[in-house]
Formats: structure tokens, C-alpha cells, sequence
């Protein structure tokens, strides 16, 4: 149950990290690779309710709408997979679905190396530039002792 537990995390980190890609750089990531094969669910737009809590711990309310792409298709040998992405990219929803595939196979070396260790080095440099802009701005405030205690 362990092994089974550990799979659905890295499922769940990889299917998060490419419906987080920016537009368009996971069909470019992708381009490669093309097995065989055929829809389940060719890619649709629709949109899906945001939800929030006050400060993490309130009752959840529906924050807003976004519009995401959806679809799924199985290959030749039968394993299936699935692509949520954010935006209307049907392509990067297609290669989305196809890279899950990939990931479940004996390909997952090949869609690994291509696509998602990319995406991650990409996302971590997204996230390093943001934080040392944001520190960057960072006022210290500091209180001087007036000496009459």
C-alpha cells in the first residue's frame, strides 16, 4: 500500500506541475514525443469554481472562475492518461495527457528527462527571480531607545 501511495504523490506532483506550465511551453516540451494513440476525451474548455478560506482556517467560499482545458486518451498499449491545464491550450492539454501517459510506462525515463525536469528547473527559477524581487523591496523597521528608561 506504501509503493501505491507514494505512485498516486508523484502522479499528483507531476499532473500539478504541468497544469502550472505557462502557456504553450508544455506543447513546445513535448513536441517529441508522439506514441500512439487514441481519445478517451478529446480536449474541451470549460471552466471550474475557485474556492477560498479567510486566512486558510475559514469557512471556504467561491472565490471565482477559471478556465481550464481538459482531456484524456489512452495509448496503443493500453495505459491511459489524463491533462488538466490552466487556459485554452488544447495542445498543451494533449501533451499534458500524453506526458501522464508516458509517466505510467517503461517512457517514463524518456518524458521525465524531456518534459518534467525541465518544467521543474523552470518553475524554480520563476520562483527564485520572484522571491529576490520581492526581498528586494523589503523595508526593515527598527525602534531606537529614547534612554529616559
Amino acid at each position: 500500500m506504501l509503493d501505491e501511495t507514494s505512485n498516486i504523490q508523484e502522479r499528483k506532483a507531476w499532473l500539478s506541475l504541468m497544469a502550472r506550465a505557462p502557456e504553450g511551453r508544455l506543447a513546445a516540451l513535448a513536441h517529441g514525443l508522439r506514441p500512439g494513440f487514441d481519445w478517451l476525451r478529446k480536449p474541451e474548455t470549460g471552466s471550474v469554481m475557485l474556492r477560498g478560506r479567510a486566512g486558510a482556517t475559514g469557512s471556504p467560499f467561491n472565490l471565482g472562475e477559471m478556465t481550464v482545458t481538459r482531456c484524456s486518451l489512452k495509448l496503443t498499449d493500453g495505459t491511459v492518461g489524463h491533462g488538466y491545464i490552466q487556459g485554452r491550450s488544447k495542445a498543451d492539454a494533449e501533451a499534458a495527457a500524453l506526458v501522464d501517459a508516458m509517466m505510467q510506462t517503461a517512457d517514463a525515463e524518456t518524458a521525465r528527462n524531456s518534459v518534467i525536469k525541465t518544467l521543474e528547473a523552470e518553475e524554480t527559477t520563476r520562483r527564485d527571480t520572484r522571491a529576490r524581487k520581492a526581498a528586494a523591496t523589503k523595508v526593515e523597521f527598527f525602534t531606537l531607545v529614547r534612554g529616559e528608561d
